[in-house]
Formats: C-alpha cells, sequence, structure tokens
C-alpha cells in the first residue's frame, strides 16, 4: 500500500515538473526563434537594399522607385588676372559618390551625387572638386561613383555568405552576382526551391529551405519586369536554435533522472509518518483487542458457571462474581484510559492552565503513598526543593506523578528503593523518578512510552495494569509543553526525567 502510494507521488512530481520544464522550454524556444528570424529578415533586407542602390554590381540594371541614394551638388569659383584674390564657395549634396572638378577659368559648376568642394588657384591654376560617398568604399568606377575610404562597393555586407539572382517576369534567369564563383547549376537549384506563391506584387516576401546541407533564407523582390531574389546562408543561425532543443533534451533528461531520485527520497521521507502511524494503528488495535480479550474470556468462563449452578446461591457462587466484577472493573478502568487519551490526542479538553507550586504538588502525590511503599518493603528517599511554581494544569500534573510513581514502586522490586527528587534546573523544573530493579533495555527505552507496550514479550501481567500509564504520562507532558524520557542501566535499574517550565 506505502509502495503504492510513494510511487503515484512520484509520477504526480515528475510529471508536473516536466509540464513546466516543457512549458518554460516552448517560451524559451519561441522567444530565440523569433529574435533569429528578426535579425534574419532584417540581414535580407539589408542585403536586398544593396543590390538595389546604384552603386552595386546591378545598381544600373535594376529600377527602384523609390530612389535609394542620388542627389546634387554645385560649387563655384572664380578668378580675375593673373594677381586677382581667389575665392571659393562650398557646395553640398545628399546620397553618395563623388563630384565633378571643375575648371580653372571663369566660373566653374560641378555636380554630381555627394559633397563636393571647389578650390581655385592664381592664373593656370587647376582648380579641383571632390565629393565624398556616404556609403564608403574603394574604387568602384565601374559601376559609377568615386573610391571612398573604407570598403569596396561591389560587394554587399560581410556578415553573411549571400549571392542574388535576377529573373525575368517568366523566372528565367536574366543575371547574377556573387562575391564567390559558384556554378550555374546551383544557381538554378537554389531558384527552384523558391516558393513562387509568396509573390506579391510590390511586396517583399522571405522563406528558407535547405540545399546541399545549407541552410538559406531567401527575399523575393519584385523588380521592374520582373524579380530580383536574393539569398543569404543561415546555417549558424538554425545551428543556434538545433543545438537549444539537443541541449535542453540532454539538460532535460539529466534533471528529471535526479528529480526522480531527489522525489524518491523525500516520498519516502514524507510518507515515513504515515507509515509510522498506521503501524501504531494496527499495533493498537491489536493491543487492545488482546487487553479486551482475557477479561472477557474469564467473563464469560465464570457466567457459564454460574449458569451451571443454578440451584446455587448466590454466596457459594460470590467467589465466581467476584472474578466477573474484577475483570469488568480492568475493563472498565482500560476504556476510561483509551477514553482519556483520545481527549488528550484531540486536543483535548480546554483545561485551565495557571502557575501552580509543583513542590506541593509532589508532596501531596508521594505523603498518601508512604504507607503503601512501606508495605511492599520498598524503603522511598525524596528531595523537593520549596517553592518551585511551574505553568499548567495541576491536576493533570499530578497525575503524571502519581504514574511515575506507581511505575517505579512496581518495578523496584522486594526490597528495592526509590528515589524522587524535584530540583531547579536553569529556567526549568525537572522531577526525576528512580527505582532499583532489572532496568530497561536500550532497545525498549524508544518505545516504553507506546501505547500498550511492554519489555516483556509474553506480555505477563504480574505488576498489572495496561501499558497505558506511560503512554498518558507523556501525552500530559507534551501538552504542557514540556519533555519526558528515560534512562536506565540494566540490572541497576532505570530513571525517568519530566522537565516542565
Amino acid at each position: 500500500m506505502f509502495k503504492k502510494l510513494r510511487n503515484r507521488f512520484l509520477i504526480v512530481n515528475l510529471v508536473s515538473i516536466s509540464i513546466m520544464m516543457l512549458v518554460a522550454f516552448i517560451t524559451i524556444y519561441t522567444i530565440t526563434y523569433q529574435n533569429v528570424q528578426r535579425e534574419t529578415n532584417m540581414e535580407l533586407y539589408k542585403v536586398s537594399d544593396f543590390y538595389h542602390s546604384p552603386y552595386s554590381p546591378m545598381g544600373s540594371q535594376i529600377p527602384r522607385g523609390d530612389g535609394h541614394g542620388g542627389g546634387s551638388g554645385s560649387g563655384a569659383s572664380s578668378a580675375a588676372g593673373s594677381n586677382a584674390d581667389t575665392s571659393a564657395e562650398r557646395g553640398t549634396s545628399t546620397g553618395t559618390g563623388t563630384g565633378a572638378s571643375g575648371s580653372t577659368s571663369g566660373s566653374v559648376e560641378s555636380s554630381g551625387p555627394g559633397t563636393g568642394s571647389g578650390t581655385d588657384s592664381p592664373s593656370g591654376a587647376m582648380p579641383s572638386s571632390a565629393g565624398r560617398g556616404g556609403n564608403g568604399g574603394k574604387a568602384g568606377g565601374e559601376f559609377g561613383g568615386n573610391p571612398g575610404p573604407g570598403g569596396d562597393l561591389n560587394a554587399p555586407p560581410a556578415r553573411s555568405v549571400s549571392f542574388m539572382i535576377q529573373t525575368d517576369d517568366q523566372w528565367n534567369i536574366t543575371g547574377t552576382h556573387s562575391r564567390f564563383d559558384m556554378e550555374d547549376s546551383f544557381y538554378k537549384e537554389a531558384l527552384q526551391k523558391v516558393d513562387r506563391s509568396l509573390v506579391t506584387e510590390g511586396e517583399r516576401k522571405t522563406d528558407q529551405f535547405a540545399l546541399d546541407g545549407t541552410d538559406w533564407a531567401y527575399v523575393v523582390d519584385p523588380s521592374g519586369e520582373g524579380y530580383m531574389i536574393v539569398f543569404m546562408d543561415v546555417t549558424a543561425q538554425q545551428g543556434i536554435l538545433t543545438n537549444l532543443i539537443y541541449t535542453f533534451a540532454v539538460v532535460g533528461l539529466a534533471m528529471l533522472i535526479v528529480i526522480y531520485f531527489l522525489s524518491r527520497y523525500f516520498a519516502n521521507r514524507s510518507i515515513a509518518p504515515v507509515r509510522e502511524a498506521f503501524e501504531k494503528q494496527k499495533q493498537f488495535i491489536a493491543d487492545a483487542s488482546h487487553e479486551l480479550k482475557t477479561p472477557l474470556a474469564i467473563i464469560n468462563t465464570n457466567t457459564d458457571v454460574l449458569l451451571a449452578n443454578q440451584e446455587e446461591t448466590i454466596e457459594s457462587q460470590a467467589k465466581w462474581l467476584h472474578y466477573i466484577k474484577s475483570e469488568t472493573e480492568r475493563m472498565s478502568g482500560l476504556t476510561n484510559d483509551l477514553l482519556y487519551l483520545t481527549q488528550m490526542d484531540d486536543s483535548r479538553s480546554n483545561l485551565i492552565h495557571t502557575t501552580f507550586n509543583m513542590s506541593d504538588a509532589v508532596e501531596s502525590i508521594i505523603l498518601p503513598m508512604e504507607a503503601v511503599i512501606f508495605e511492599k518493603n520498598i524503603s522511598l528517599d525524596y528531595n523537593i526543593e520549596p517553592d518551585l511554581n511551574v505553568h499548567g494544569n495541576r491536576e493533570q500534573i499530578k497525575q503524571v506523578i502519581l504514574i511515575l510513581l506507581d511505575n517505579a514502586v512496581k518495578y523496584s522490586g522486594p526490597k528495592g528503593s526509590v528515589n524522587v527528587t524535584l530540583q531547579k534546573l536553569n529556567h526549568d523544573v525537572m522531577l526525576t523518578v528512580f527505582n532499583t530493579g532489572e532496568g530497561i533495555a536500550p532497545e525498549h527505552l524508544d518505545r516504553i512510552f507506546d501505547r500498550f507496550y511492554r519489555t516483556d514479550s509474553s506480555r505477563a501481567r504480574k505488576h498489572g495494569g495496561h501499558g497505558l500509564g506511560l503512554a498518558i504520562a507523556r501525552s500530559i507532558v507534551e501538552q504542557h509543553k514540556g519533555e519526558i524520557y528515560a534512562k536506565s542501566v540494566v540490572g541497576e535499574g532505570a530513571s525517568f526525567y519530566v522537565r516542565l517550565s
């Protein structure tokens, strides 16, 4: 039963954790995927914009309505006579590229995309003006524009491997461009992978495909009478997503294994108190049945004797009647003790707790029992510090003292001795009850406060009682937030300690 309970706990725990881990991974993967796709599309659009620019390899061939780049600038200079002062004016324009140089005489104009500046020189000197392009780059006169610092106007952004295919409106290749040498068959295969249903007039559409073990993203851009398709290698980006899945699978599996063993460990610990309570309940039922079985058998037997001798007088049958009464009283005491324990476990009656004199309570129990102890030939010594007060219920504490003292007298043996000590210990009050005798074996010390527990396996009742006294004492002490325990040396005796505050 407990194994099934533990397994159910493990299954519920693992399923709950697995669902939470899966939800967390899906969230992380979705966010990462969206970020990768966003960055890929941004890069694609940058490469596509490059091929539309007038300084790209295809710039002069690809019309673009929105006019990327362009602009005009002008500069003027004049010279008058050989000794004349010179003056120059600067003109600015927006766009990319360089301006053309001016002439030396009269007024000179220079125009062209970019920003230019003109200077003149006296009598026959050759003034010049030059503009600087916004894209920057080295010599690219073949595709328009003069060189600028730091780059190649003939190449697209180099963050990723990319190439471009230009087609007509029937999807026939009319031009290609790549920084790398690629075979014509590769361009054709790439074009065949393009999803032509994506094409929408006036809008750019993106998609992805795999070719020869490489992942490519592409953008289809309607351009003039045909289409321009820009392809970019996104194998690294896809690898990030793939590695994320593999990492989660490995880490998730490892975590589930660790969580399984941790859950099993804590499940066993969680079930242990339930198992213990269940075992105690079973033992309690068995012990209570045993305690009731003997008096019931005696009552039944004596009743049969009375019925078999109905003609006899009550006086002649008095012995059997006394046996019945004795066992009935025993059963009544057992029932009362069980009911009392039940009340204590249910927290049990709302008794009033007050501060009372513990020293007087101990003396009120010892003095009436001195005669009984003397009759059993047992010596009694006690040492009680006066005026020691504790907080609790006086009658219940007196019951604890009576149980411990009665227990000590029963097990001290003939010519034994009992010693009772009450003293102040730090901020608490310590009651110690010691008796000589056989003592208690170490394996029994932790269980003597259990209900119906007896140290003798044969459960002999030579000392009387039901095995509930110490259980009642522990229940009362625990209700008073105190502590009760026992120490013993086999063959010498046993000591019981009660600490109250």
